[in-house]
């Protein structure tokens, strides 16, 4: 015997829109899964996963456009491959009903979890697909709590020269003033390598810990502090939510107002910064000045790029977050040799990103999950750039002249 889950909803959005969330891996990713890609035609890979190390592959079995999506289902632990069969139909210009059902799931005590998690699934993914095709706001982002700092490298060199034990968890280079973190007593280059109990090796680690949390809750922190291990009680953070204005006009308004604001608080930082002071660096290893502007220019550059594949459902898919190339920063550097010319380059960078966020097609801003996405991703408080900041002052504060 076999179980067939059923599961129907009505969807405020034209059926064009409902059946790409189904065959897009960049639609997919805005309300089912952490990561996709797939192959929309009859035959090709379909390929879910989610930060808490559970995929599912399969392939796609049928599909007619506007109408139906079929696929093969082989969870990772699953006892036995199933299928999901997704039925759409437009009962008006823009209101779609849509009923999905995953078949072949067996009756016997080994499938209980595999039916619980995927009744879960479904459940809270077709909900969140509500959200994100009839407004915007993804679920799973907006009900994400925040710890509160911003992450530094960690490898054995640095640990060795914080005698640290250890050299995996997340080091934190930056905290977040008033955010749970800074309220609990966390400091720079603290080591975590525990939250709520389970280890925490790299970032990659924390997203799938959060899941399951909200702010407000709280949880166990173990960290080190130089060779001595710690624990505390920490309160996650409730997440700041920007407004995301109506159209790319006013967000590309927003934006600047937000960078102008950076502008002038790295301007006068760097005010009457000197050619010695530019070179320091703290530690061996460790960036200095030149570097950092360089470094935030890299990051603004990759905003940029990350646009033009998002418009087109392009996204980069990759196994973890950039590092930082030496050779590219130092590129950089000799490329625009003072800090001034970094400044200033930083800055025709930032422009450009306003005048990209302007420009955004019609075509792109009619998809509300990607458009809000979007807006979430670039109206966020500026954390990291004021991270930087705070470590150019760090820089100055610590030269010594000869």
């Amino acid at each position: 015997m076999s179980t067939v889950l059923t599961f129907e909803q009505t969807i405020q959005a034209p059926i064009e829109q409902v059946y790409r969330a189904f065959t897009n891996a960049t639609a997919l990713r805005e309300w089912l899964c952490d990561t996709a890609t797939v192959d929309a035609r009859s035959g090709g890979r379909v390929y879910l996963a989610w930060i808490s190390n559970y995929f599912a592959a399969g392939v796609y079995t049928q599909l007619e456009p506007n109408g139906l999506v079929a696929f093969t289902w082989n969870g990772r632990d699953d006892p036995a491959p199933t299928h999901v069969e997704v039925r759409m139909t437009a009962t008006g210009v823009s209101t779609t009903l849509l009923t999905l059902y995953h078949s072949g799931l067996g009756d016997d005590p080994a499938w209980l979890p595999t039916r619980k998690q995927i009744t879960q699934g479904w459940t809270k993914g077709l909900k969140n697909l509500v959200s994100v095709v009839e407004e915007g706001p993804d679920l799973r982002i907006t009900m994400r709590p925040m710890l509160g700092f911003i992450l530094g490298e960690i490898n054995p060199k640095i640990a060795d020269e914080l005698n640290l034990p250890v050299c995996e968890g997340m080091r934190l280079d930056s905290l977040v003033a008033g955010m749970g973190a800074d309220r609990a007593g966390l400091q720079k280059d603290d080591l975590i390598v525990s939250l709520d109990g389970k280890p925490i090796a790299q970032f990659a680690d924390l997203p799938g810990i959060l899941a399951a949390r909200q702010g407000g809750d709280w949880i166990e922190v173990e960290f080190y502090r130089g060779p001595r291990k710690h624990q505390i009680s920490l309160e996650l953070s409730r997440r700041p939510l920007p407004n995301i204005p109506a159209t790319p006009q006013e967000m590309s308004e927003t934006l600047k107002k937000v960078y102008a604001e950076l502008d002038r608080t790295m301007g006068e930082t760097l005010k009457g910064i000197t050619p010695a002071q530019e070179e320091f660096r703290p530690e061996p290893g460790e960036w200095n000045i030149k570097e950092i502007l360089a470094h935030l220019i890299h990051n603004e550059r990759e905003a940029q790029s990350w646009v033009n594949d998002f418009v087109y459902s392009q996204e980069r898919l990759a196994d973890g977050y950039a590092d930082n190339l030496p050779a590219r920063l130092l590129a950089t550097v000799k490329a625009y040799p003072s800090t001034d010319e970094l400044f200033a380059e930083f800055k025709r960078t930032e422009s450009e990103t306003i005048q990209l966020i302007a420009g955004l097609p019609a075509n792109f801003v009619a998809r509300k999950s990607s458009y809000w996405k979007l807006g979430f991703s670039f109206l966020q408080p500026p954390f990291h750039v004021l991270g930087h900041i705070d470590q150019i002052r760090a820089n100055i504060q610590m030269f010594k002249p000869a």
